[in-house]
């Protein structure tokens, strides 16, 4: 709670457009009050009560000038904006994709996420069929992932074990799981369309999803 409180108070300082302009100025080297009302055009007294909202949310410090002790100087704290993000996740075991059938969007998930990551992934479904969709093998043949064209689909129930981190990348499977997926991906179906541009934009939003997550994930040491 003491985190999200923090959070808040920085996305609230920078809510104000003219503390972001603030923010802005600083991002590169300091400046004093006088410069930033200069820059700015604004009254004395609004700049100094914007300085302090960001001082109060650690966003800025001051420096007092070694030449006129009289000025001081303020300066953007960079670490302020390192934890705006929530916490990384710490995975335990492996990453299982899952969708309906296990043909085709938990598939294309697995070979994306293979090309992102060193942790280990797998797929499953909640009715898996009988065979890979050739429209998702074809789609990572054009994109360069490895998906075994002969892989059988597997039911979740014989895949997910304990410590997994379990995604599931179609709505039927979220809303049958009951909440026992840790995240929810909702793609529609490419098999539904069929077509080479359908399974090109699940494998681009898998990439954009993918490569979102992988930046707030860590394996257990």
């Amino acid at each position: 709670m003491a985190d999200l409180k923090q959070r808040a108070a920085v996305f609230a300082a920078l809510s104000d457009p003219t503390r972001l302009w603030i923010v802005d100025l600083l991002v590169l080297g300091d400046l004093s009050s006088t410069e930033i009302q200069s820059a700015l055009g604004v009254p004395s007294n609004l700049v100094a009560h914007h300085v302090r909202v960001l001082e109060k949310a650690g966003i800025l410090t001051r420096t007092r000038s070694e030449f006129d002790g009289r000025r001081t100087y303020l300066h953007l704290v960079q670490t302020a904006f390192d934890e705006l993000m929530p916490g990384l996740l710490t995975l335990g075991g492996r990453v299982v994709f899952v969708c309906t059938a296990n043909s085709a969007r938990s598939q294309l998930a697995e070979a994306v996420w293979r090309t992102a990551s060193s942790i280990p992934a797998i797929s499953a479904g909640m009715r898996p069929a009988t065979a890979v969709n050739p429209g998702a093998v074809a789609a990572a043949q054009r994109h360069g992932l490895a998906l075994d064209p002969h892989a059988v689909p597997q039911h979740v129930d014989d895949v997910v074990g304990e410590g997994d981190f379990v995604i599931s990348v179609c709505d039927a499977a979220h809303e049958q799981l009951h909440g026992s997926d840790d995240l929810h991906w909702s793609l529609p179906d490419p098999a539904a369309d069929g077509s080479d541009s359908a399974f090109d934009r699940t494998v681009r939003s898998l990439r954009e999803r993918v490569g979102a997550l992988v930046t707030r994930v860590a394996p257990a040491a």
